[in-house]
């Protein structure tokens, strides 16, 4: 990427790796139809035996929410991520559902969404609308423990740049409405309708932030702390960053590669911004086109180097993401994990190519379904 002080360095990392933790939205389906199945309450109801206020109700009744303890290691995180989809998996199938992991869904029938209820729902209908009408749409989310709050704020100045390559790696939502967007991720456009969403606003401090938090929530634009949607933030609730740029992936193994790039990068930046760096700053309509690009062609088509809006092949941004990264990965012990996982989702194709691969076998989108299902658990 072509931006000044955006090359791998040989960084003195702190002998203290933070704890990550993962957030992942899900969609139940019909078995027999394969299309999204509003009953959520009863699967977090069973779920919740076994894995206690780590699920949850999403913001529709097709849609069911889990997350990770606090994790250290690759192990420990992969671990639970397995053991949580476990979880919601079966308390589905004893509803007589499954679950996939899709940023989309793939069949019709999701338009408009049953929305839960509650009072703070109740709220985002009166200020958001028929914007709602498009949120069955699921993202996986990476928090990285950083209590410090200035530096957080500053550690998203760092991390924009590199929100459209997570976009590309993570891709899983080709389809919408019983068809295909032409897009690799259409989430990330139903997404950046939302009044705040999409990149982060550049802030050179946590008093700008917080002014411009006010400012938005003046406006009627925020309903509470939780409806800033930005894709990187200080988290509202927990003593993190929160990066919730990306599709849902499909598979454990793919949000293990994710969390572990996100805890890497958020790791590098805190470096620099500690160290006085500022961060970068590319043109907003370069990084708007650079999103653009991402969630069009995915993994394997060409996103926008954000500071040039020269397009280059999404994996070649992944790769000097790689490298910028290395560092980190290697002390905190993920360097040979990161390489194999990402080895692997190379040879398999990003979760978008896999669903039009699935479709292209016989040209069902209940094709497409089932494959996800198998994928959910593996």
């Amino acid at each position: 990427m072509t931006a000044t002080a955006e090359t791998t360095l040989d960084l003195p990392f702190d002998a203290v790796t933070p704890l990550m933790g993962v957030e992942e939205e899900y969609l139940l389906v019909d078995p027999a139809t394969r299309a999204v199945a509003p009953r959520a309450r009863a699967v977090v109801e069973r779920a919740a035996a076994e894995l206690g206020d780590r699920v949850g109700a999403e913001i529709t009744r097709f849609q069911v929410e889990a997350k990770t303890a606090p994790c250290a290691g690759v192990a420990e995180l992969g671990g639970q991520l397995a053991g949580m989809r476990r979880a919601v998996a079966a308390a589905a199938r004893a509803e007589g559902l499954a679950v996939i992991a899709s940023g989309t869904p793939v069949l019709p029938g999701a338009v408009p969404p049953p929305i839960t209820e509650g009072a703070r729902y109740d709220q985002g209908i009166a200020a958001y609308r028929a914007l709602h009408d498009e949120q069955s749409i699921c993202a996986g989310h990476v928090h990285v423990h950083l209590p410090d709050r200035e530096l957080a704020v500053l550690v998203c100045n760092h991390l924009r740049p590199w929100l459209p390559a997570l976009i590309a790696l993570m891709a899983n939502s080709p389809f919408w409405e019983g068809r295909d967007t032409g897009y690799a991720a259409w989430r990330v456009l139903a997404w950046g309708k939302w009044p705040v969403a999409g990149p982060p606003p550049y802030c050179a401090s946590a008093a700008e932030h917080d002014r411009l938090v006010a400012a938005l929530t003046a406006s009627e634009a925020v309903v509470d702390p939780g409806t800033l949607f930005w894709d990187a933030r200080p988290s509202a609730r927990l003593p993190t960053v929160e990066v919730r740029v990306g599709d849902v992936p499909a598979s454990t193994a793919e949000a293990t590669l994710l969390a572990l790039l996100v805890r890497a990068l958020v790791t590098v930046c805190a470096k620099r911004a500690r160290d006085g760096d500022p961060g970068p700053r590319p043109a907003e309509p370069l990084l708007r086109v650079a999103y653009w690009r991402s969630a069009r062609d995915g993994l394997e088509g060409h996103s926008v180097d954000p500071f040039t809006g020269v397009p280059r092949p999404a994996t070649e941004l992944v790769a000097e993401l790689l490298e910028l990264v290395r560092p980190a990965l290697a002390a905190s012990g993920d360097l040979e994990a990161v390489q194999e996982l990402w080895r692997r989702l190379r040879a398999s194709g990003s979760g978008a190519a896999r669903q039009r691969a699935a479709f292209a076998r016989r040209g069902l989108l209940t094709d497409v379904v089932d494959d996800l299902v198998a994928r959910f658990t593996r």
